[in-house]
């Protein structure tokens, strides 16, 4: 069999969470030796994988289901995800998800990340099998590695008794980014960076001020970085914090458990059943336990979670990813 993997505005997602999982979906397939392309102009397909919601990806739909082609619809992102993020995000919203649902609807099979964002699609209205499966991560990527260490706090002069907190997403509310802020008002003794971009024109004026100057000295926003600095950020920081409100799966979440690193998060039910609170991960509700909780993990009076949570994204990995599609594809051409 041979798929036809497609991201619309491949330049656009490349930053975002969409973007790793394109990168992923790749190799996941390579790992089981599935031959694909990404070439929407290609005749030479038997599944259609759709990423995508925009004019193009609905045309390639139209396309494929003409000549008889089976097609997976990839559900990244749901009305609720995309609330409080850009301007107009809320206003916007309903009609984002009579978008998304045109789209959704035409596949013969639709895949999302986590059991919760399953559970909203069924809640649509959707009629097709819907099966939750994980972006994955590239375990061996956030390996230890010493180097990427030294690269990450050589490029932020950090000091050897600097103690440090990171956090990765856009410059979205529904990230947490103002409870990040917050959080690290109230613990000046450490210092925060958030790592990411969005630009500025896109998004609320509260949020531009927060990022431009309202924050607290401890507080860096380095915007996106990637390669050894992030890598060795995950594990040569003291804590990830991730106060996101609403996601899909939080692909930096399995980033953060990859690089054996504490996590942070916001108690949310995306995160359920496979981050459990004191076992993998810690999970707060309100900006006075995210404090009490980075302070115990920081200062060692928590026990650790890394191995659990290492354990946990090596059940994601690339190559476990690339079974479930593999069966998936299979199930999708016996229909």
């Amino acid at each position: 069999m041979k798929i036809l993997l497609y991201f619309e505005n491949e330049k656009l997602i490349k930053t975002s969470g969409i973007g790793r999982a394109m990168k992923h979906q790749m190799e996941a397939l390579e790992s089981q030796g599935i031959d694909y392309t990404t070439d929407p102009d290609s005749e030479d397909y038997d599944i259609l994988h759709v990423n995508t919601y925009m004019i193009n990806s609905s045309r390639l739909i139209a396309k494929a289901k003409k000549e008889g082609k089976k097609v997976v619809v990839h559900a990244h992102s749901t009305e609720e995800d995309f609330r409080d993020s850009f301007i107009l995000s809320n206003q916007l919203s309903p009609i984002f998800k009579k978008i998304i649902m045109n789209v959704y609807s035409e596949g013969d099979y639709i895949l999302t990340p986590t059991p919760y964002s399953k559970k909203l699609l069924e809640g649509y209205g959707l009629t097709q099998p819907i099966e939750d499966i994980s972006n994955g991560i590239d375990i061996r990527r956030f390996d230890y590695d010493v180097e990427k260490i030294k690269a990450f706090r050589k490029y932020f002069s950090l000091k050897d008794e600097d103690k440090v907190v990171i956090g990765v997403g856009l410059y979205f509310d529904r990230k947490g980014i103002l409870d990040f802020v917050e959080v690290a008002r109230q613990l000046p003794e450490y210092k925060f960076i958030w790592f990411g971009y969005t630009p500025l024109y896109t998004i609320p004026k509260h949020i531009r001020d927060v990022v431009n100057e309202d924050h607290p000295t401890n507080v860096l926003f380095p915007g996106y970085v990637k390669g050894p600095i992030i890598e060795g950020a995950f594990s040569g920081s003291n804590a990830f914090f991730f106060p996101s409100k609403e996601e899909t799966e939080g692909i930096v979440v399995l980033e953060a458990l990859a690089s054996r690193q504490n996590v942070i998060v916001r108690d949310i039910p995306v995160f359920d059943p496979w981050l459990e609170d004191k076992v993998n991960c810690y999970k707060g509700t309100s900006n006075e336990e995210f404090v009490d909780l980075i302070r115990g993990v920081v200062e060692n009076t928590l026990p650790s979670t890394k191995e659990a949570g290492r354990k946990t994204a090596e059940q994601r990995s690339i190559e476990e990813i690339g079974k479930r599609l593999k069966a998936i594809y299979e199930k999708v051409l016996a229909q």
